[in-house]
């Protein structure tokens, strides 16, 4: 894929980035698997507000993703890739040859036409999804599973792509893409390959009206408020705040606030 920049036709068009959607093959998505998810604009059951900054966006249909890749050693064809409103990543519509259609997450590289399968003893190429035992070292993954048959949990936004680095025993080392090594059963489903969209990270917003398009409202800045509000707020003129950055409710940003000592054991190394 490759980025188009638009024409500077007003201050909010003159640094406006977009996707020029190349890869894209077909712009309607296989109806079936699709539906259709009522908007909770950031409200828990009760109605209240729990999730700040959430509102408004554009409609979208949910395309249900094959995350499990459970059909096993069954030879899948590639209709289309098709743009996802619901994630960064391209997805992947395949057609087995029993007649079952399922949606997966792109891999880069994955074409019309490919050939894709799931399962033991398959060969080691972009698409297609292995145990962590069955993957060579070195091999870049994604759509990594935490659990055996729990569906793939890690790696999955665009462009992303995890580095198998060891096996011991019942585990392997996996290479996480923010540096963290992290320790995962080998019996775990990994598919092959970088998760496609690379350019996704290097699009320009350009202007806030794109912002409420994908659903998110305006930030306030705690300085901007009264002390009643946020304790950076207050003071005579604009004030930088007197105290480090901190939430609404007085806990301040940048402090590990990790609390699950079960899953410790299986982080090798921190993230950088």
């Amino acid at each position: 894929m490759g980025i188009k920049r638009s024409k500077p036709t007003s201050a909010g068009r003159r640094f406006v980035t977009y996707p020029d959607f190349s890869e894209i093959t077909t712009d309607k998505p296989y109806e079936p698997l699709t539906v259709c998810i009522k908007k909770r604009k950031g409200r828990n059951n009760q109605g209240r507000v729990t999730s700040w900054l959430k509102g408004g966006g554009n409609r979208k249909l949910y395309r249900i993703i094959d995350f499990k890749r459970n059909k096993y050693n069954i030879p899948a064809k590639v209709v289309s890739i098709e743009y996802d409103p619901n994630r960064s990543a391209r997805i992947a519509l395949l057609k087995y040859v029993d007649g079952e259609y399922r949606y997966i997450l792109a891999p880069d590289g994955l074409k019309t036409g490919d050939t894709v399968m799931s399962g033991t003893g398959i060969d080691i190429k972009i698409g297609n999804a292995l145990p962590l035992k069955e993957i060579p070292l070195g091999t870049m993954i994604h759509n990594i599973e935490l659990y055996p048959r729990g569906g793939g949990k890690l790696v999955r936004s665009a462009g992303a792509a995890a580095q198998l680095m060891a096996k011991e025993g019942k585990y392997a080392h996996v290479k996480l893409p923010s540096g963290e090594m992290r320790l995962i059963s080998v019996n775990c489903m990994a598919t092959i390959g970088q998760v496609s969209n690379l350019d996704h990270e290097n699009i320009i917003i350009g202007k806030a009206g794109r912002m409420r398009h994908m659903g998110r409202r305006p930030s306030v800045r705690g300085v901007a408020m009264n002390p009643i509000d946020h304790p950076l707020g207050g003071g005579e003129g604009k004030a930088s705040g007197g105290r480090p950055a901190c939430s609404p409710w007085g806990k301040p940003e940048g402090v590990k606030t990790r609390k699950n000592k079960r899953t410790d054991k299986f982080i090798v190394k921190r993230r950088k």
